[in-house]
């Protein structure tokens, strides 16, 4: 099998990169990355001269260099996305030209080539918010599945809803032998520090504060970066063409809880947490039921379990300042 990951050089791409050259000796992958801000070459760097992967510099809506590296490969993986929410909200632009324009530049590739698995790797943001268990008569509302109805209330979430839908469309009208993949919140090495975990981490670790939206109660399921790749894998040779599938730990943790975590793991106090005025739209809280890729792939994660997988994380941090002390200029709380 040979794979063409978009997004390759990214936390999550290259994450999936390493997990499938590792797991699958005859595979090889060809990483497309435009190494924007949150893709580093660095990431790749534990591979070394692998003989097996070879990195491209591309852009994912580029139809020229998407169909030529596609045409060499039998799938794709696609997870070139701009993803920070914050970002989203002072510019969309960049989110509807990589998240939506990628997106069909990618699907018409693999339509022209014919033969081609790709998975399409979303996010639970596309189904909205529901509410905490406390502001809502009769509960927080039931989890949502693969067929609840995409309610996404971002740029952000929006720009990849509208990708699900591309990708629905095209496995409907053309055939395609597509599959959707919908992941909780990730967590791991490698993260760009905007984001929660590793924004708050480096700025504990830093002795600085930890920037908390509004009351921190806005609640998120917690995935490790690896579990996510073994069920992108997974998904990969096993899902259904035509399908999407919920990906998460059953690790719901507020944003006050995170924080706090993270302390505790670099044993300073809660004086640290440093209130903040909330974002506009912020979604109060994401569950997914995961029992289709459990029942019909048998995955469940093994390295999420709570608090392991944010006190291994935190380490990682603290172990490596080299990675993440040249990015922290502009980054801001994001969860």
């Amino acid at each position: 099998m040979k794979v063409l990951v978009t997004g390759g050089a990214g936390f999550i791409g290259s994450g999936f990169v390493r997990f499938l050259l590792e797991r699958r000796p005859d595979a090889e992958v060809v990483t497309l990355d435009k190494l924007t801000y949150a893709g580093r070459l660095e990431n790749l760097e534990p591979l070394g001269d692998e003989p097996r992967h070879r990195f491209v510099r591309g852009d994912v809506t580029d139809a020229r260099v998407v169909g030529e590296l596609a045409s060499a490969c039998d799938a794709v993986v696609h997870l070139a996305a701009e993803s920070h929410v914050d970002r989203s909200l002072r510019d969309a632009r960049p989110f509807v030209r990589t998240n939506v324009v990628g997106t069909g530049t990618v699907l018409e590739a693999v339509r022209a080539l014919g033969g081609r698995r790709l998975l399409h790797v979303s996010t639970d943001e596309v189904y909205g918010s529901l509410p905490l268990e406390g502001d809502a008569p009769g509960g927080g509302g039931a989890p949502f599945d693969e067929d609840s109805p995409l309610r996404p209330t971002s740029p952000y979430a929006t720009s990849k809803a509208a990708g699900d839908e591309l990708v629905r469309a095209w496995c409907a009208a053309y055939g395609l032998d597509a599959v959707v993949a919908r992941p909780s919140n990730t967590l791991g090495p490698r993260q760009y520090p905007e984001k929660a975990v590793p924004l708050f981490a480096t700025n504990a670790i830093e002795g600085g504060t930890l920037p908390l939206y509004g009351d921190g109660l806005h609640v998120r399921d917690w995935l490790h970066v690896e579990d996510l790749c073994e069920a992108l894998l997974a998904l990969l040779e096993r899902g259904r063409a035509g399908e999407a599938y919920n990906i998460g730990a059953g690790n719901p943790r507020s944003n006050l809880e995170l924080a706090r975590g993270i302390l505790r793991a670099l044993g300073r106090g809660e004086e640290s947490i440093e209130r903040v005025p909330d974002r506009p739209g912020h979604d109060r809280r994401y569950a997914m039921d995961m029992s289709k890729i459990e029942k019909e792939l048998n995955w469940q994660p093994a390295r999420s379990a709570w608090p392991d997988a944010l006190e291994r994380t935190v380490r990682w941090y603290v172990e490596h300042p080299e990675w993440w002390r040249p990015l922290r200029e502009g980054a801001g709380p994001s969860a």
